[in-house]
C-alpha cells in the first residue's frame, strides 16, 4: 500500500514528509530511484531502533523498508498512474499510505527514519506518532519549496496531513494486545 501511495504521489510530482519525502526530493533532483534512495537514507536509523525499541522492531522495520524499496523499484512497470489533479493525488496518497503505515505501526514496525523516532516518542512519552511526524514534515516541506513549485508543495502538505491524521487518530497503544 505504501509503495502504491508513493507511485501516486510521484506521478503527480508531489512530495511527502519524513525520510520518504527526503528520498522523493533526492530522487527528483538526482534521477536516482526512490527505492534505492529510501533504503540508503534509512540505514543510520537502525542503530536507534535497535537500542531504543529492540531487535524485533528493528528487524521488522528493516524488512518493511526493504519491501517498500523493492516494490517501489518495480511497481511503476506494473501499474500506470496518471493523476489528473494534484489534490486528488494528495488525498489518495494520504489515505492509502496512511492506512499502510498504520498497519505497519500496529505490527510494531515502521518505515524507518522519522517513523522510528515518532514510534519511540509515542512509546516513551505518549506523544501521538502521527502528530510528531507532521512536525518533522513541516521542516521538509519548507525545504521542498526550494525545489518544487509552491502549489505542488501545498498539495503535498494536504497529502501528508491526511496520512498523519489517519495515524494520529487511529494509532493508539491502548487498542493493541500486548505481546
Amino acid at each position: 500500500m505504501c509503495a502504491f501511495g508513493v507511485l501516486i504521489l510521484t506521478g503527480a510530482g508531489l512530495v511527502t514528509g519524513q525520510t520518504a519525502g527526503l528520498a522523493v526530493l533526492i530522487s527528483y533532483m538526482t534521477g536516482y530511484s526512490f527505492g534505492v534512495v529510501f533504503f540508503v537514507i534509512n540505514l543510520p536509523f537502525y542503530a536507534l531502533a535497535w537500542f531504543r525499541l529492540g531487535a524485533g522492531f528493528t528487524l521488522k522495520t528493516f524488512a518493511s523498508v526493504l519491501l517498500i524499496s523493492g516494490v517501489s523499484l518495480v511497481i511503476g512497470d506494473l501499474v500506470t498512474v496518471v493523476p489528473a489533479n494534484p489534490a486528488v493525488a494528495a488525498v489518495l496518497f494520504g489515505m492509502i499510505a496512511g492506512a499502510g503505515l498504520l498497519a505497519i505501526f500496529r505490527h510494531r514496525s515502521s518505515l524507518g527514519g522519522v517513523g522510528i523516532v515518532a514510534y519511540d516518542l509515542q512509546e516513551r512519552l505518549g506523544w501521538r506518532a502521527g502528530w510528531v511526524q507532521l512536525g518533522f514534515d513541516l521542516v521538509l516541506f519548507a525545504v521542498a519549496l526550494l525545489v518544487l513549485p509552491a502549489n505542488l508543495v501545498l498539495w503535498s502538505l494536504l497529502g501528508a496531513a491526511v496520512l498523519n491524521a489517519i495515524i494520529g487518530i487511529n494509532h493508539r497503544g491502548d487498542r493493541y494486545i500486548a505481546t
